[in-house]
């Protein structure tokens, strides 16, 4: 079975490589992204393997659908970036990996609130330079600090979790409530009162019509003014230009994302000897209160292993003609 992998990194053929050993599933590595562009370069393939910053489209699926391509198999939970209607119209099924580490995002989350808070990344390059003044790092005690959990499935019940072992005061906001957040102490709230209760909040939610944008410039007006936002979901649950504003005024007291709502365009690559043409982008990493990490969440070993081996597993379904356990279908 010949598979082809879209938008590859080395990482992906080191764990995907591993993962495949012993089984029929031979990888053929393609460097670029899934775009209308690179689709023609799936036609020989029945099954694609495909990741977040992928473009699978209406247009994209119709190249597929004019090849031999017949599933997708994401390496990433999400799908967001799937027109799925038109998917099954096409008769193209999709795959997906629905749990690989939820640690490594929820403590990654926690990492940013920790660097933000304690600015380890400024005292790094002070101390290196011979620079040993305390000026400007001055952080807070998160015991005590009420943090907000917008979104309370696994990966946000293990960073309230976390949060909890701080010592913090965790409320949440979902629709449907965690018997693990409640045995916590976690108090379910209206999405307002989280909003104007927390001094940190940290989405967990995925990207949905009714969550796209949830943190726009009405949701930034309700905040406790000076709070924190923690986002490792999806970059399209904040409005980018509506957080600038809020830095500028000081209702967001720092911002820490590891998603961007147009990341697809810089996210896993090498910009470093390009000028970003992202003008919102550019703004953005501007401010001093405002940590950008590339995507890297879900980035650690054990990730990566249960990623690759759950998606040889879709791939040997799929191959087999049985029901794909991971299948995403329109609901």
């Amino acid at each position: 079975m010949e598979v082809a992998v879209f938008g590859t990194k080395s990482y992906d053929r080191q764990f995907l490589q591993s993962a495949a050993e012993g089984t029929d599933i031979q990888w053929n590595f393609i460097e670029p992204r899934l775009t209308e562009t690179t689709a023609p370069l799936a036609s020989p393939f029945e099954a694609i393997c495909c990741f977040v910053n992928d473009e699978i489209s209406s247009g994209v699926l119709k190249e597929l659908a004019n090849g031999n391509t017949k599933l997708i198999a994401m390496r990433c939970a999400g799908y967001n970036n799937i027109d799925l209607t038109k998917a099954q119209e096409l008769g193209i099924k999709v795959a997906r990996v629905p749990a690989y580490s939820p640690y490594a995002v929820a403590e990654h989350a926690v990492g940013l609130i920790l660097t933000l808070n304690r600015k380890y990344h400024k005292a790094y390059n002070r101390v290196r330079e011979g620079d040993f003044s305390l000026g400007g790092l001055l952080g807070f005690d998160l015991h005590g600090k009420t943090v907000g959990v917008i979104g309370t499935g696994k990966i946000g019940q293990i960073f309230a979790r976390i949060m909890h072992g701080f010592g913090c005061k965790l409320l949440a906001y979902d629709v449907h409530e965690s018997d693990d957040c409640l045995k916590l102490g976690v108090k379910y709230e209206s999405l307002e009162e989280v909003l104007a209760q927390s001094d940190i909040i940290s989405l967990h939610c995925p990207l949905l019509p009714a969550t796209r944008h949830l943190i726009d410039e009405e949701a930034i007006g309700e905040l406790k003014p000076g709070a924190m936002i923690i986002n490792t979901s999806r970059g399209g649950l904040i409005n980018t230009m509506a957080a600038i504003n809020g830095l500028k005024t000081g209702q967001i007291g720092s911002l820490g994302i590891d998603v961007y709502e147009e990341e697809a365009e810089l996210f896993f690559e090498d910009k470093s000897e390009s000028v970003i043409q992202d003008d919102v982008f550019a703004r953005l990493v501007t401010f001093p209160n405002v940590l950008v990490t590339g995507h890297q969440g879900f980035f650690t070993q054990n990730a990566l292993e249960a990623i690759a081996n759950v998606t040889v597993q879709n791939l040997k379904e799929f191959a087999a003609s049985r029901d794909l356990t991971n299948e995403v279908k329109v609901t």
